[in-house]
């Protein structure tokens, strides 16, 4: 039986066949034979979690625009679907072709997640690509990663073969050129790492050593030659109005998590909260200019027939045309019925007159991010707003006909109290008061205030990245307190399983070590680990005793200054010295301006023609 009759007749068995089936609007089928290269792009989880990742979408249209490459994508299939395809004998195939993965010269994963990473060996599996690289051969596929997490590559090492360090859209093509060239003239696997590792931004772990103490710290990194690079440094996009941005996308046939048009209006943020990996590592900011905005928007609207577009970007607020840019979308588009939403808005943003404009369709969930209950630790963390600002622009959401606020706090910040946590229940009920004050004529029916808190995990290349997290009873503890003094009319309380973000910070912030208990735990059966439902703590730690670790080594314990981490080998562009500098503010709650406002000396301003903002300040 042919691979497509034995795929068609398992679908009937699974719940959510679209997740398997392809062919939806959009997508890219290239002409296998006429295309050399044929890049694999794996999302390690679900379909709905993947079509929801917009990296996924620019690189898929950025690899087929190209004559001599085709890009297909593969997702992890749900439990029912695995069962189906090992009775069956299918492997992982592509959602375009459905060819195996271990066709493919390229196997490109992203990482956008520490708990995905268990998903890497199960996709390599079923796809018939041997997992670790030293098993690979001359005819098997180069094993790629990149994305935020690929800033700490080392746990995967000894998986993936090269890592792309930062924005992928001009490493990407070289990298595929590299690999194109394998293929054609015949290059060793080594001669063409060994190519990929002169590339800029990119990490090849099989040319490098590591060394340890024995505390289990880590001792060196060292290249194994002259001819690797010490440090690999970031790859930056300098503009994006020159770089590349899908005008179609593929729409799924079923519900997928963000089922909407993702315009992308700015890369990076000047704000500095200390315990953001993303404001660190998409530093420096970049805006796309309104006129292509509106260009892009429209081509996507036509192109999909999508009724939302969610402007994004780390801190939608802050881009410096945003009223203009939502008062000419909404002209041209209100008549199409397309509305407009506001992710990742900062409390002190300008935002009045952009919420008035992009309610004239239809009011989403309005989302806000104070992260603590106390100015005291807001100035820790360097948040850089105050109550004051949040109640501003709930009163003006809550006048303006919203009645559904979510608010994001985080538990387990560096020198937390009690009292910071009484502010959190403090904030809400004050939020709810607002609503309250409104005459009940003015107030739009149905109010919702969400309080989710998220664990504190340290995260590399943060002025946090020497904290240590909150052990798992110390979590519950405060978790349960949240519980009590969050019992409010009008008010819902979600948080996070401690047990994931436990091992979240052990994967964050681990060294090659890791690798082995990553392996152990997969083949005890952990797969899906992002999933409430199927993770299983116990395997996990069953996998730590066995490979001699303790997972408090990475998680629940403080570094020193002059401690080796295990990713000081990765130039992110921000120097360690001034993320340390950060941190000793951060014990006084002293803080640091934003970077629109004069440069700070991150480092940045020493990569010339990258940090605008540093060229602005004269340094």
């Amino acid at each position: 039986m042919e691979l497509n009759e034995k795929i068609e007749g398992v679908l009937e068995f699974v719940q959510k066949a679209p997740r398997y089936t392809g062919g939806e609007m959009n997508t890219a089928v290239k002409a296998w034979d006429q295309c050399p290269l044929h890049f694999g792009f794996c999302f390690p989880d679900t379909y709905e979690i993947g079509m929801s990742h917009l990296g996924l979408k620019i690189l898929y249209g950025l690899i087929n625009r190209e004559e001599w490459s085709l890009c297909e994508r593969f997702f992890m299939p749900w439990v029912d679907m695995m069962e189906q395809m090992e009775r069956e004998n299918i492997p992982l195939f592509s959602m375009e072709s459905r060819h195996p993965l271990r066709d493919f010269e390229v196997v490109g994963f992203t990482l956008q997640y520490e708990m995905s990473y268990s998903n890497i060996p199960a996709m390599l599996k079923m796809g018939g690509v041997p997992v670790l690289s030293r098993d690979r051969g001359e005819e098997d596929p180069i094993v790629v990663a990149g994305g935020p997490c690929a800033f700490n590559p080392e746990p995967l090492a000894d998986i993936i073969e090269a890592f792309m360090i930062g924005d992928g859209e001009d490493v990407m093509t070289e990298l595929n050129r590299v690999i194109l060239r394998r293929k054609q003239e015949g290059l060793t696997r080594e001669e063409c790492l060994r190519e990929l590792s002169r590339l800029e931004g990119v990490y090849v772990p099989s040319l490098y050593t590591v060394e340890y103490h024995e505390d289990g710290t880590i001792a060196a990194v060292t290249p194994k030659d002259a001819e690797v690079p010490p440090v690999v440094r970031k790859r930056v996009v300098p503009d994006l109005n020159d770089t590349y941005y899908p005008e179609e996308i593929p729409v799924p046939y079923t519900e997928v998590v963000f089922d909407r048009i993702m315009l992308e209006i700015m890369r990076g943020c000047t704000r500095g909260c200390r315990f953001c990996q993303a404001g660190i590592l998409y530093r420096p900011v970049r805006e796309r200019s309104m006129e292509t905005l509106i260009s892009l928007a429209e081509k996507l609207v036509s192109a999909t027939g999508y009724e939302e577009i969610s402007l994004s970007s780390l801190s939608s607020g802050d881009y410096s045309c945003l009223p203009e840019l939502i008062r000419e979308l909404m002209k041209r588009l209100k008549d199409k019925r397309v509305s407009i939403s506001l992710p990742s808005l900062r409390i002190d943003s300008v935002l009045k007159e952009s919420l008035e404009e992009t309610q004239q369709v239809k009011k989403s969930s309005l989302t806000f991010a104070p992260e603590a209950g106390t100015q005291r630790l807001r100035d820790v963390i360097n948040k850089g707003v105050t109550e004051e600002d949040l109640l501003e622009k709930v009163r003006d959401a809550f006048e303006g006909g919203w009645s559904s606020v979510k608010l994001y706090f985080m538990d387990g910040l560096p020198t937390e109290t009690r009292e910071d946590l009484d502010g959190i229940a403090d904030l809400a009920r004050k939020v709810v008061n607002e609503y309250f004050r409104l005459p009940k004529e003015k107030r739009m029916k149905g109010l919702r205030v969400t309080v989710s808190a998220s664990t504190f995990v340290p995260k590399p290349f943060t002025p946090f990245q020497w904290e240590a997290q909150d052990t798992i009873p110390q979590v519950q503890e405060k978790q349960e307190y949240l519980k009590q003094i969050l019992s409010i009319k009008g008010v819902k309380f979600n948080w996070h399983e401690p047990h994931l973000s436990f091992l979240e910070a052990c994967f964050a912030r681990g060294d090659r070590r890791m690798g082995k208990v990553l392996l152990t735990a997969w083949q005890k059966g952990c797969i899906l680990d992002g999933w409430n439902d199927q993770f299983h703590f116990d395997r996990w730690m069953d996998a730590f005793r066995e490979n001699g670790l303790d997972p408090a080594f990475y998680a629940n314990r403080k570094r020193e200054k002059d401690e080796i981490l295990p990713w000081d080998h990765i130039d992110s562009g921000v120097s360690k010295e001034f993320l340390w500098r950060e941190k000793e503010k951060s014990e006084k709650a002293l803080t640091t301006k934003d970077c629109r406002l004069g440069c700070n000396g991150c480092g940045l301003q020493t990569w010339k023609g990258v940090c605008g903002f540093a060229n602005r300040s004269g340094v």
